[in-house]
């Protein structure tokens, strides 16, 4: 339903030839009448240049190549919403990923309970458990994973609330409740002992995310959870690297762990604890450099920075409000398609570039030649020659385009 820049000016091209071939056709057929040739001579000759003058060729040189390119990018696992998109992507510097569910499986795991001496480490899970129940964020899922397999059982809640991008809160066993990151350590005011600091930074180190149990303004206890860095993520990482496009990731995880993901894979910029509604100043800011966008995001906090960007691009399990937010979509998920788009719109502006110059240069050249330039050379273009002309340069354009499907993504 859409059309690309391109594809517009070639349909302004293709409406501009028509009416040239009109006029020219008819300034064919005045002076050919005043030049005291006759009415056969002077027909012939407007018949030839409205002939090989007809706009197929134009009309058809990006049509076709974007019909092939969105088939492409199909099989290949890319759904095209927006063909301006596809025609963006040529111009993309930098990646901008979102980490978790992206460049990560989004599937934690808990790793370690730290907690002070005399405090039961299920005790702590139950708390967060019994508080993310109601939560569908990854973190909390994990949470209440961890806490049936331990059978661990789960208590009420009241005044559940979840606190965007800082964890959640609640009041449990009558007891206000917060299950979060270390803003909520902050919020009470809670100074955490030096030798609790240190075996947080023990098991924190590796990409792990910290989440604080605090239990009527006391530090209950903290959880660190694993999230697992996707294989494919190393090559798609390395493969942008290899076209020239730099990379960066977004989080609203700590430094640590922002940093040790980043080294990782290579990435070349990070942002660390970024609130949901900041992720789209991170693109702006992106932008202000002059770097072109690509983000590629599946939350539901991710859809105002999808909207920013250059390029929006969702992964396909992602959210409905991403995907509709998108302008490309990886059907298999996989960030290794990310390459592919930019590729593919390479190669298909390069393929629609081919056929505008030939249907423009055939023109130039063609209707000259049908208006009788050359007759006093000897060299006249009859109608029936001049109409296989322009089904030549129709098939020529044709051709052209279904080259595209040998290119290799």
């Amino acid at each position: 339903a859409s059309k690309s820049r391109l594809q517009m000016l070639s349909d302004q091209a293709a409406f501009y030839l028509t009416i040239i071939a009109i006029v020219v056709g008819t300034l064919t057929f005045g002076i050919w009448i005043l030049a005291g040739a006759g009415i056969i001579i002077a027909t012939e000759r407007l018949v030839a240049v409205l002939v090989i003058a007809c706009p197929h060729a134009l009309g058809l040189a990006v049509p076709l190549v974007a019909s092939i390119s969105t088939t492409m990018a199909a099989r290949s696992g890319l759904l095209v919403k927006e063909r301006r998109a596809l025609e963006a992507a040529r111009n993309i510097d930098t990646v901008l990923f979102d980490k978790t569910g992206t460049l990560t499986r989004g599937e934690f795991g808990i790793d370690t309970i730290v907690v002070d001496q005399g405090i039961d480490k299920n005790y702590v899970l139950k708390i967060a458990a019994s508080i993310n129940s109601h939560s569908e964020h990854p973190l909390a899922k994990a949470m209440v994973a961890e806490a049936h397999k331990r059978n661990v059982s789960l208590v009420p809640v009241q005044d559940f609330f979840r606190v965007a991008g800082k964890g959640a809160k609640g009041i449990v066993e009558q007891k206000q409740a917060y299950v979060g990151n270390d803003y909520f350590l902050k919020e009470n005011n809670i100074v955490v002992p030096h030798e609790y600091q240190n075996n947080i930074d023990a098991v924190s180190k590796g990409g792990k995310t910290i989440i604080h149990v605090i239990l009527d303004k006391k530090l209950l206890g903290s959880i660190a959870l694993t999230d697992i860095i996707r294989e494919e993520s190393r090559e798609a990482i390395q493969t942008l690297k290899n076209l020239g496009v730099k990379t960066a990731m977004i989080t609203g995880d700590s430094e640590d762990v922002a940093s040790w993901v980043a080294g990782e894979l290579g990435i070349d910029e990070y942002f660390a604890k970024v609130m949901p509604g900041q992720k789209a100043e991170k693109v702006r800011l992106l932008q202000s450099k002059g770097k072109k966008v690509a983000m590629v995001g599946d939350g539901i906090n991710d859809a105002p920075a999808l909207t920013q960007a250059d390029l929006g691009i969702a992964i396909g399990a992602g959210t409905n409000v991403a995907i509709e937010s998108a302008g490309i979509i990886l059907v298999k998920n996989d960030p290794r398609d990310i390459p592919k788009i930019i590729k593919l719109s390479k190669l298909t502006y390069i393929k629609m570039i081919q056929n505008l110059f030939w249907a423009t240069g055939y023109n130039i050249v063609a209707i000259p030649l049908a208006a009788g330039i050359l007759a006093s050379k000897g060299i006249i273009l009859e109608p029936a020659v001049a109409a296989i002309f322009m089904s030549v340069s129709t098939v020529i354009v044709a051709l052209n385009a279904v080259l595209l499907r040998r290119k290799i993504l």
